[in-house]
Protein backbone atom coordinates (compact mmCIF):
# COMPACT_ATOMS: atom_id res chain seq x y z
CA UNK A 1 0.00 0.00 0.00
CA UNK A 2 2.69 2.42 1.06
CA UNK A 3 4.36 1.95 -2.83
CA UNK A 4 1.15 2.70 -4.18
CA UNK A 5 0.56 5.64 -2.13
CA UNK A 6 4.24 7.01 -3.26
CA UNK A 7 4.02 6.40 -6.87
CA UNK A 8 0.49 8.13 -6.88
CA UNK A 9 2.16 11.31 -5.12
CA UNK A 10 4.62 11.06 -7.52
CA UNK A 11 2.60 11.07 -10.75
CA UNK A 12 0.30 13.39 -9.28
CA UNK A 13 3.45 15.88 -9.01
CA UNK A 14 4.07 15.43 -12.77
CA UNK A 15 1.08 15.41 -13.63
CA UNK A 16 -0.17 18.61 -11.71
CA UNK A 17 3.04 20.12 -13.35
CA UNK A 18 2.21 19.66 -16.31
CA UNK A 19 -1.21 20.03 -16.13
CA UNK A 20 -0.49 23.65 -15.60
CA UNK A 21 1.34 24.05 -18.64
CA UNK A 22 -1.50 22.42 -20.59
CA UNK A 23 -4.20 24.56 -19.19
CA UNK A 24 -2.40 27.28 -19.42
CA UNK A 25 -1.23 26.48 -22.89
CA UNK A 26 -4.98 26.16 -24.13
CA UNK A 27 -6.40 29.51 -21.95
CA UNK A 28 -4.19 31.96 -23.83
CA UNK A 29 -4.86 29.96 -27.06
CA UNK A 30 -2.13 27.80 -28.23
CA UNK A 31 -2.14 24.63 -30.06
CA UNK A 32 -0.73 21.42 -27.41
CA UNK A 33 -0.47 17.97 -29.45
CA UNK A 34 0.47 15.63 -26.55
CA UNK A 35 -0.10 15.73 -23.14
CA UNK A 36 2.00 12.91 -21.70
CA UNK A 37 2.50 11.01 -18.08
CA UNK A 38 6.06 9.66 -17.90
CA UNK A 39 8.77 9.78 -20.86
CA UNK A 40 8.28 7.52 -24.34
CA UNK A 41 8.17 4.59 -25.79
CA UNK A 42 4.39 4.98 -25.19
CA UNK A 43 2.86 2.37 -23.68
CA UNK A 44 -0.63 3.76 -24.10
CA UNK A 45 -2.30 6.94 -25.57
CA UNK A 46 -5.49 8.45 -26.73
CA UNK A 47 -6.58 11.67 -28.84
CA UNK A 48 -9.55 13.70 -27.67
CA UNK A 49 -9.47 17.01 -29.78
CA UNK A 50 -6.81 18.11 -31.19
CA UNK A 51 -4.23 17.21 -28.21
CA UNK A 52 -2.80 13.23 -27.52
CA UNK A 53 -2.61 12.08 -24.05
CA UNK A 54 -0.73 9.29 -23.32
CA UNK A 55 1.55 7.54 -20.26
CA UNK A 56 5.38 6.52 -21.19
CA UNK A 57 7.05 3.76 -20.10
CA UNK A 58 10.25 5.58 -18.57
CA UNK A 59 8.77 7.29 -14.90
CA UNK A 60 11.09 9.82 -15.15
CA UNK A 61 9.00 12.68 -15.59
CA UNK A 62 6.25 13.89 -17.99
CA UNK A 63 5.76 16.96 -20.33
CA UNK A 64 3.73 18.66 -22.50
CA UNK A 65 4.12 19.48 -26.51
CA UNK A 66 3.25 22.61 -27.57
CA UNK A 67 3.24 23.86 -31.51
CA UNK A 68 6.05 25.88 -32.25
CA UNK A 69 8.60 25.23 -29.28
CA UNK A 70 11.20 25.05 -32.15
CA UNK A 71 10.86 28.14 -34.46
CA UNK A 72 12.60 26.28 -37.41
CA UNK A 73 9.87 23.26 -37.03
CA UNK A 74 7.30 22.93 -40.26
CA UNK A 75 3.85 23.86 -39.02
CA UNK A 76 0.82 24.11 -41.38
CA UNK A 77 -0.56 27.23 -42.27
CA UNK A 78 -3.69 26.98 -40.44
CA UNK A 79 -2.42 26.47 -37.01
CA UNK A 80 0.81 28.85 -37.60
CA UNK A 81 -0.95 30.90 -35.82
CA UNK A 82 -1.12 29.22 -32.43
CA UNK A 83 2.61 28.40 -32.50
CA UNK A 84 4.34 28.88 -29.25
CA UNK A 85 6.98 31.28 -30.49
CA UNK A 86 4.00 33.24 -32.50
CA UNK A 87 2.36 34.47 -29.13
CA UNK A 88 3.61 37.59 -27.25
CA UNK A 89 6.01 37.23 -24.58
CA UNK A 90 3.52 37.59 -21.80
CA UNK A 91 1.87 34.52 -23.24
CA UNK A 92 4.81 32.62 -23.53
CA UNK A 93 5.53 33.58 -19.35
CA UNK A 94 2.35 32.74 -18.26
CA UNK A 95 2.47 28.95 -20.09
CA UNK A 96 5.83 28.21 -18.86
CA UNK A 97 5.44 29.64 -15.49
CA UNK A 98 2.10 27.76 -14.86
CA UNK A 99 4.03 24.80 -14.02
CA UNK A 100 6.02 25.70 -11.26
CA UNK A 101 3.20 27.75 -10.20
CA UNK A 102 0.77 24.80 -9.86
CA UNK A 103 4.15 22.94 -7.24
CA UNK A 104 4.55 26.13 -5.81
CA UNK A 105 0.59 26.27 -4.64
CA UNK A 106 0.51 22.57 -4.26
CA UNK A 107 3.24 23.02 -1.98
CA UNK A 108 1.22 25.56 0.21
CA UNK A 109 -1.88 23.59 0.16
CA UNK A 110 -0.24 20.66 1.62
CA UNK A 111 1.74 22.60 4.43
CA UNK A 112 -1.65 24.38 5.02
CA UNK A 113 -3.70 21.10 5.92
CA UNK A 114 -1.04 19.90 7.68
CA UNK A 115 -1.04 22.72 10.18
CA UNK A 116 -4.53 22.81 10.55
CA UNK A 117 -5.60 19.39 10.74
CA UNK A 118 -2.29 18.08 11.76
CA UNK A 119 -1.13 20.49 13.81
CA UNK A 120 2.53 21.46 14.83
CA UNK A 121 4.71 20.05 17.57
CA UNK A 122 5.25 21.71 20.30
CA UNK A 123 7.73 21.02 23.30
CA UNK A 124 6.11 20.26 27.13
CA UNK A 125 7.99 21.24 30.13
CA UNK A 126 7.97 17.60 31.23
CA UNK A 127 10.35 14.52 30.50
CA UNK A 128 9.80 12.09 28.01
CA UNK A 129 12.92 10.44 27.99
CA UNK A 130 16.22 10.20 29.78
CA UNK A 131 19.48 9.26 28.04
CA UNK A 132 22.35 9.72 30.11
CA UNK A 133 23.29 8.28 33.13
CA UNK A 134 23.86 11.29 34.76
CA UNK A 135 20.26 12.55 33.66
CA UNK A 136 18.97 8.92 34.97
CA UNK A 137 20.56 10.40 38.46
CA UNK A 138 18.19 13.06 38.82
CA UNK A 139 15.72 13.03 36.10
CA UNK A 140 12.56 10.58 35.68
CA UNK A 141 9.77 10.18 32.82
CA UNK A 142 7.45 12.36 34.11
CA UNK A 143 9.03 14.73 35.65
CA UNK A 144 8.43 18.62 35.36
CA UNK A 145 11.21 20.94 34.29
CA UNK A 146 10.31 24.43 35.98
CA UNK A 147 13.74 26.02 36.23
CA UNK A 148 17.00 25.87 35.59
CA UNK A 149 19.43 27.79 37.61
CA UNK A 150 16.28 30.01 38.65
CA UNK A 151 15.51 30.60 35.36
CA UNK A 152 11.80 30.20 34.72
CA UNK A 153 9.61 29.70 31.08
CA UNK A 154 9.15 28.08 28.19
CA UNK A 155 11.37 24.79 26.91
CA UNK A 156 13.36 27.12 24.56
CA UNK A 157 14.50 29.12 27.61
CA UNK A 158 15.39 26.41 29.90
CA UNK A 159 17.15 24.78 26.80
CA UNK A 160 18.87 27.97 26.44
CA UNK A 161 20.35 28.07 29.87
CA UNK A 162 21.81 24.79 29.97
CA UNK A 163 23.65 25.77 27.17
CA UNK A 164 25.56 28.51 28.95
CA UNK A 165 27.54 25.96 31.11
CA UNK A 166 30.25 25.11 28.95
CA UNK A 167 33.34 23.56 29.15
CA UNK A 168 36.51 24.72 30.98
CA UNK A 169 38.70 24.51 27.87
CA UNK A 170 38.49 24.10 24.37
CA UNK A 171 34.59 22.20 23.23
CA UNK A 172 35.03 18.67 22.34
CA UNK A 173 32.56 15.39 22.73
CA UNK A 174 32.16 14.64 26.39
CA UNK A 175 33.64 17.49 28.03
CA UNK A 176 32.05 18.41 31.09
CA UNK A 177 30.82 21.83 32.29
CA UNK A 178 33.31 23.66 34.00
CA UNK A 179 29.48 24.74 36.89
CA UNK A 180 26.81 22.16 37.27
CA UNK A 181 23.07 23.43 36.23
CA UNK A 182 20.35 23.70 38.57
CA UNK A 183 17.11 21.90 37.60
CA UNK A 184 14.07 22.88 39.20
CA UNK A 185 11.88 19.95 38.83
CA UNK A 186 8.52 18.82 40.37
CA UNK A 187 7.74 15.33 40.95
CA UNK A 188 4.52 14.12 42.69
CA UNK A 189 3.04 17.24 43.20
CA UNK A 190 6.32 18.70 44.79
CA UNK A 191 9.33 20.51 43.80
CA UNK A 192 13.01 19.98 44.40
CA UNK A 193 16.64 21.16 43.07
CA UNK A 194 19.06 19.01 41.48
CA UNK A 195 22.69 19.82 40.22
CA UNK A 196 23.89 18.24 37.15
CA UNK A 197 27.12 18.36 35.32
CA UNK A 198 25.98 19.41 31.43
CA UNK A 199 28.53 17.52 28.57
CA UNK A 200 29.17 18.76 25.45
CA UNK A 201 28.16 17.31 22.50
CA UNK A 202 29.35 17.24 18.83
CA UNK A 203 26.34 16.37 17.21
CA UNK A 204 24.80 19.05 18.99
CA UNK A 205 26.94 21.51 19.00
CA UNK A 206 26.07 22.52 22.61
CA UNK A 207 26.12 21.27 25.88
CA UNK A 208 23.52 19.25 27.35
CA UNK A 209 22.09 16.99 30.16
CA UNK A 210 20.56 14.08 27.81
CA UNK A 211 16.76 14.03 28.40
CA UNK A 212 14.05 14.93 25.96
CA UNK A 213 10.93 17.51 26.60
CA UNK A 214 7.95 15.77 25.82
CA UNK A 215 5.81 16.94 23.00
CA UNK A 216 2.15 17.59 21.72
CA UNK A 217 0.19 18.29 18.54
CA UNK A 218 -0.94 22.05 18.32
CA UNK A 219 -3.29 22.48 15.86
CA UNK A 220 -2.93 26.07 14.00
CA UNK A 221 -5.93 28.75 12.86
CA UNK A 222 -6.41 28.35 8.94
CA UNK A 223 -4.62 32.11 9.17
CA UNK A 224 -1.70 31.38 11.25
CA UNK A 225 -1.40 28.11 9.20
CA UNK A 226 -1.31 29.85 6.05
CA UNK A 227 1.29 32.54 7.76
CA UNK A 228 3.27 29.38 9.02
CA UNK A 229 3.22 27.75 5.75
CA UNK A 230 4.41 30.29 3.39
CA UNK A 231 7.59 31.20 6.18
CA UNK A 232 8.16 27.63 6.07
CA UNK A 233 8.70 27.45 2.22
CA UNK A 234 10.75 30.83 2.10
CA UNK A 235 13.04 28.99 4.57
CA UNK A 236 13.34 25.49 1.92
CA UNK A 237 13.91 27.53 -0.85
CA UNK A 238 16.95 29.69 0.50
CA UNK A 239 18.49 25.89 1.82
CA UNK A 240 17.33 24.48 -1.35
CA UNK A 241 19.26 27.28 -3.25
CA UNK A 242 22.00 27.52 -0.88
CA UNK A 243 22.66 23.74 -1.30
CA UNK A 244 22.67 23.54 -5.33
CA UNK A 245 25.30 26.13 -5.05
CA UNK A 246 27.17 24.10 -2.69
CA UNK A 247 27.50 21.15 -5.12
CA UNK A 248 30.14 22.82 -7.43
CA UNK A 249 32.13 23.26 -4.42
CA UNK A 250 31.89 20.82 -1.72
CA UNK A 251 32.00 16.69 -2.21
CA UNK A 252 29.50 16.25 1.19
CA UNK A 253 26.95 18.75 -0.10
CA UNK A 254 27.12 16.60 -3.68
CA UNK A 255 26.36 13.45 -1.69
CA UNK A 256 23.27 14.55 -0.28
CA UNK A 257 21.76 14.84 -3.62
CA UNK A 258 18.91 12.71 -4.51
CA UNK A 259 17.50 11.54 -8.05
CA UNK A 260 14.02 10.28 -8.81
CA UNK A 261 15.09 7.11 -7.74
CA UNK A 262 15.54 8.43 -4.16
CA UNK A 263 13.18 10.93 -3.85
CA UNK A 264 10.40 8.17 -4.53
CA UNK A 265 12.35 5.63 -1.82
CA UNK A 266 11.80 8.60 0.84
CA UNK A 267 7.93 9.08 0.81
CA UNK A 268 7.82 5.71 0.08
CA UNK A 269 9.42 4.98 3.74
CA UNK A 270 8.38 8.21 4.90
CA UNK A 271 4.72 6.54 4.42
CA UNK A 272 5.62 3.46 5.33
CA UNK A 273 7.08 4.64 9.04
CA UNK A 274 5.42 7.36 9.76
CA UNK A 275 2.15 7.83 8.26
CA UNK A 276 0.09 9.68 5.96
CA UNK A 277 0.91 13.52 7.38
CA UNK A 278 4.74 12.49 7.23
CA UNK A 279 4.14 11.38 3.71
CA UNK A 280 2.60 14.16 2.36
CA UNK A 281 5.16 16.82 4.14
CA UNK A 282 7.54 14.95 1.91
CA UNK A 283 5.90 14.86 -1.04
CA UNK A 284 5.08 19.36 -0.19
CA UNK A 285 8.88 19.85 0.21
CA UNK A 286 9.48 17.70 -2.78
CA UNK A 287 6.74 19.64 -5.28
CA UNK A 288 8.51 23.08 -3.79
CA UNK A 289 11.99 21.34 -4.72
CA UNK A 290 10.59 20.54 -8.35
CA UNK A 291 9.30 24.47 -8.73
CA UNK A 292 12.59 26.04 -7.31
CA UNK A 293 15.24 23.91 -9.65
CA UNK A 294 12.58 24.33 -12.99
CA UNK A 295 12.85 28.04 -12.00
CA UNK A 296 16.74 28.29 -12.23
CA UNK A 297 17.47 30.69 -15.75
CA UNK A 298 18.85 27.74 -17.45
CA UNK A 299 17.43 26.01 -20.72
CA UNK A 300 15.90 23.46 -20.66
CA UNK A 301 14.50 24.47 -17.21
CA UNK A 302 11.15 26.44 -17.58
CA UNK A 303 13.51 29.37 -15.59
CA UNK A 304 15.58 28.62 -18.96
CA UNK A 305 12.55 29.79 -21.37
CA UNK A 306 11.53 32.87 -18.55
CA UNK A 307 14.65 34.35 -18.94
CA UNK A 308 14.98 33.87 -22.76
CA UNK A 309 11.73 35.49 -23.26
CA UNK A 310 12.31 38.54 -21.09
CA UNK A 311 15.59 38.95 -22.80
CA UNK A 312 13.42 39.34 -26.12
CA UNK A 313 11.47 41.83 -24.05
CA UNK A 314 14.29 43.62 -23.05
CA UNK A 315 15.93 43.33 -26.30
CA UNK A 316 12.57 44.79 -28.29
CA UNK A 317 13.02 41.95 -31.14
CA UNK A 318 13.63 37.99 -31.24
CA UNK A 319 16.49 35.96 -30.28
CA UNK A 320 18.38 33.91 -32.22
CA UNK A 321 17.14 30.73 -32.07
CA UNK A 322 20.77 29.75 -32.60
CA UNK A 323 22.20 31.83 -29.38
CA UNK A 324 19.18 29.91 -27.74
CA UNK A 325 20.68 26.66 -28.83
CA UNK A 326 24.16 26.69 -27.70
CA UNK A 327 23.02 28.48 -24.36
CA UNK A 328 21.05 25.63 -23.94
CA UNK A 329 24.19 22.96 -23.42
CA UNK A 330 25.22 24.61 -21.14
CA UNK A 331 21.92 24.44 -18.85
CA UNK A 332 21.83 20.71 -20.44
CA UNK A 333 25.17 19.80 -18.99
CA UNK A 334 23.94 20.81 -15.55
CA UNK A 335 20.74 19.06 -15.30
CA UNK A 336 22.77 16.27 -16.45
CA UNK A 337 25.29 16.51 -13.96
CA UNK A 338 22.48 17.29 -11.28
CA UNK A 339 20.69 13.74 -12.81
CA UNK A 340 24.34 11.70 -12.68
CA UNK A 341 24.66 12.91 -9.63
CA UNK A 342 21.89 12.03 -7.77
CA UNK A 343 21.45 8.43 -9.56
CA UNK A 344 25.01 7.56 -8.40
CA UNK A 345 23.93 8.46 -5.28
CA UNK A 346 20.63 6.30 -5.34
CA UNK A 347 22.45 3.63 -6.39
CA UNK A 348 25.24 3.89 -3.68
CA UNK A 349 22.19 3.77 -1.52
CA UNK A 350 20.57 1.22 -2.43
CA UNK A 351 23.19 -0.96 -2.42
CA UNK A 352 24.68 0.13 1.10
CA UNK A 353 22.17 1.73 4.13
CA UNK A 354 19.31 2.45 2.10
CA UNK A 355 17.45 5.59 2.03
CA UNK A 356 15.03 7.64 4.80
CA UNK A 357 14.55 10.77 5.93
CA UNK A 358 17.90 13.20 5.89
Amino acid sequence: MTWILAFLGFAALVILHEAGHFAAAKAVGMRVERFALFFPPMIAKFRRGETEYGIGAVPLGGYVRITGMNPNEEISPEVAHRAYYRQPVWKRIVVISAGPAVNIALAFVIFWAIFVFGGVVVATDQVAGVQTSQAKAVLAPGDRLVAVDGVRGAPERLRAQITTHTCAGPARQGCRAATPARLTIERGGTERTVSVFPRFDETAQRPLVGFAFATRMDRLGPLEAGSRAITGMWSVTKTTVAAIARIFVSEKARSQVSGVVGSYETTHQTFQRSGLLDGLEVLGLISLSLAIINLFPFLPLDGGHIFWALAEKVRGRAIPFSVMERASMVGFVLVLALFAIGLTNDVGRLRGAGFGPR
